[in-house]
C-alpha cells in the first residue's frame, strides 16, 4: 500500500498544468519521431538535452519519458505503411502489418498496434510501480565491491546486447571509456589525455558527446547515402477495429505484455528479444496459420504489445540500479546526470517525489498517446511524405545550436564535429554508438567504486569476490561473455556439418 500512496502523491504532482503540457509535448514529439524512419527517440532526446537545461528536472524527465513512450507508438506507423521500422523494436510489426496494409487493412493494423501499445504500456507501468521500489530497496545493500561487479555486468551485457557482436560492442564501449578519462583525475589532480589543450582539462561535456555520436553521425551518414521521398501505402479511413479483429487481438496483447515486461526488465533484456518471441508464439498459437506471412493481425498485436511493455520494463534497471539497456535509456541516463541525479538505489529515497511524479506521468502519457494515435493516424502518415534531406538539415542545425548552448565556445563546436565524424566512422564499420555512451557515463562511476573497494581492502583485489552478490554478478559477466562465443561456435559447427554432403561414403 506504500507504493499506492506514493503513486497518488505522484499523480498530484503530474496533474499540474505545466507537467501535463510537457507530457503532451513529449508524446507528440515522440510519436512524430517514431513515425519518421531513422529519427528515433534516442536521437531526439539527445538533440533536446542542451535546450532543456532551464526546465526543472521533473518537467524535463517527463518530456523525455513521453518521447520514449511516443517513439514506441509511432514506430508502428512507419512499419505498417512503409515497411520500414522507425525503431529496431518495430521491425517485427512490419512483417504482417505491411502485408495487411497492402491488402487494404492498414486501418485495422494501426488500430491493433495503438490499442495493444496502450494496454501493454499501462500494464507495464503498473508493474514498474510495484517492482521498481522493491528492487531499489534490495540494491541499497550494495557496497563498492558490488558496484564494481554491477558495472562489469553493465559493460558486458550492453556490449553484447546493443552491438552486432561482442567485439564491436566492446570496441564502442572502449571509445566511451576513453572519452570519460579525458580531464583532471579527481583523486590525483593529474591531467589525463588532454594533450596540452587547456579546454580539455574539465573533460568533454556528456551532452556534446551524445549529440555528436547520435545526431551528427546520423545526419552525416544520410548525406553520404543520399536522401529523398518514400512511397507509402495509402490510408483512406480511421484506425478502428471490428469485433472479430478485437476478439483475435486481445489475447495477443496480453501474451505480448507477459513477454515484454519481464524480459525488458532484465539487464540484458531490451525490446527486440520479446518482440521476436511474441511473433513466434503467436505463429504457433494462431487458429489462422494460413494468414501468417500474408497479413495476420495477431502478428501485429503481439509484437507491438511486447514492444511497449518492454519499454516500461527498461525503466526498471535504469531507475533502480542505473543500468541502461537501450540506446534511449542511455541518453535518458545522461539527462538524469545533467540535473545532478544518479539513477540507482538511492534515487527513490533521495528524489522520491520526482520519481513518483515521473511514473505517474507515464500513466497520463499512455492515455494521451491513445487519443493522439487513433484519431490522428492519417496526420502522422503524412509526415512520411517529408523529404529526408529537409529532416536531416534540421537535425544538423539543432545539433550545432544545442552543442553551443551546452558549452558556449568554438572549441565545443570543433569537438562536436570531430566526434560526429568518429560516430560516422563507427556506423560505417558497423560499430554501434550506444555502448560508447554507456561507457562514458558509467566508466567514471566504475573507476570511483573500484578505488573505494581497493582502499577498504588496502589493495587486496580479493575484496571484489567477497560476498555472494558479487560472486553471482561476476558469474553473470562470465556467462554474458561466453554466450556469444558459444553461439558463434555452434553456428560454425552447423555450417561445417551442412557442407558435408550425404552419401559421400564417409
Amino acid at each position: 500500500m506504500d507504493q499506492f500512496g506514493l503513486l497518488l502523491d505522484g499523480f498530484a504532482g503530474a496533474l499540474t498544468p505545466g507537467h501535463l503540457l510537457w507530457a503532451l509535448v513529449g508524446v507528440t514529439i515522440g510519436t512524430a519521431v517514431g513515425v519518421l524512419p531513422g529519427i528515433g527517440p534516442a536521437l531526439t532526446v539527445a538533440l533536446l538535452l542542451p535546450i532543456t537545461f532551464r526546465l526543472d528536472p521533473a518537467s524535463a524527465l517527463i518530456l523525455f519519458a513521453g518521447i520514449y513512450y511516443g517513439g514506441m507508438y509511432g514506430g508502428s506507423t512507419t512499419s505498417i505503411l512503409l515497411n520500414t521500422p522507425g525503431e529496431s523494436a518495430s521491425m517485427i510489426s512490419a512483417l504482417e502489418g505491411n502485408k495487411m496494409a497492402r491488402a487494404g487493412r492498414a486501418a485495422a493494423a494501426l488500430a491493433t498496434a495503438a490499442l495493444g501499445s496502450f494496454v501493454a504500456g499501462t500494464i507495464g507501468t503498473v508493474a514498474l510501480t510495484f517492482v521498481a521500489p522493491v528492487l531499489s530497496d534490495f540494491a541499497t545493500s550494495f557496497g563498492p565491491p558490488e558496484y564494481v561487479a554491477l558495472m562489469a555486468v553493465a559493460f558486458v551485457t550492453v556490449s553484447a546486447l546493443l552491438g552486432p557482436s561482442l567485439l564491436k560492442g566492446g570496441a564502442s564501449l572502449l571509445v566511451g571509456l576513453t572519452i570519460g578519462l579525458i580531464g583532471i583525475d579527481s583523486q590525483t589532480g593529474q591531467p589525463r589525455l588532454v594533450f596540452g589543450i587547456d579546454s580539455l582539462l574539465d573533460g568533454i561535456d556528456v551532452v556534446i558527446v551524445v549529440v555528436a555520436l547520435f545526431a551528427l553521425s546520423e545526419a552525416f551518414g544520410h548525406l553520404l547515402t543520399g536522401t529523398g521521398h518514400s512511397t507509402i501505402e495509402p490510408l483512406r479511413e480511421r484506425a478502428i477495429l471490428s469485433k472479430k479483429d478485437f476478439k483475435r487481438s486481445w489475447p495477443s496483447w496480453l501474451r505480448g505484455t507477459a513477454l515484454g515486461f519481464p524480459i525488458g526488465s532484465l539487464p540484458a533484456g531490451g525490446a527486440e528479444v520479446p518482440t521476436f518471441l511474441s511473433y513466434s508464439l503467436e505463429k504457433r498459437l494462431t487458429k489462422h496459420p494460413e494468414e501468417f506471412g500474408k497479413g495476420a493481425i495477431e502478428g501485429v498485436a503481439g509484437p507491438e504489445a511486447a514492444n511497449n511493455a518492454a519499454a516500461a520494463g527498461v525503466l526498471v534497471p535504469l531507475l533502480t540500479i542505473g543500468l541502461p539497456t537501450s540506446a534511449t535509456a542511455a541518453v535518458i541516463l545522461t539527462a538524469f546526470q545533467s540535473y545532478g541525479l544518479q539513477p540507482g538505489p538511492q534515487l527513490f529515497s533521495e528524489s522520491g517525489p520526482l520519481v513518483w511524479t515521473l511514473i505517474a506521468s507515464l500513466y497520463i502519457g499512455n492515455v494521451m498517446l491513445l487519443v493522439l494515435n487513433l484519431p490522428l493516424v492519417r496526420l502522422w502518415a503524412k509526415l512520411l511524405t517529408i523529404p529526408s534531406y529537409a529532416i536531416y538539415a534540421g537535425v544538423l542545425v539543432f545539433a550545432t545550436l544545442g552543442a553551443y548552448a551546452a558549452g558556449g565556445t568554438t572549441v565545443d563546436l570543433l569537438i562536436l564535429c570531430a566526434l560526429g565524424l568518429l560516430g560516422l566512422l563507427m556506423r560505417e564499420a558497423g560499430i554501434p554508438v550506444a555502448p560508447a555512451i554507456v561507457g562514458l557515463i558509467l566508466g567514471p562511476i566504475a573507476e570511483e567504486q573500484l578505488r573505494r573497494a581497493l582502499t577498504l581492502s588496502e589493495g587486496d583485489p580479493s575484496i571484489l569476490l567477497s560476498g555472494s552478490i558479487t560472486i553471482v554478478l561476476w558469474a553473470v559477466v562470465v556467462l554474458a561473455v561466453l554466450t556469444p562465443l558459444g553461439r558463434a561456435w555452434w553456428r560454425r559447427s552447423r555450417r561445417a556439418k551442412a557442407t558435408v554432403t550425404p552419401g559421400s561414403g564417409r
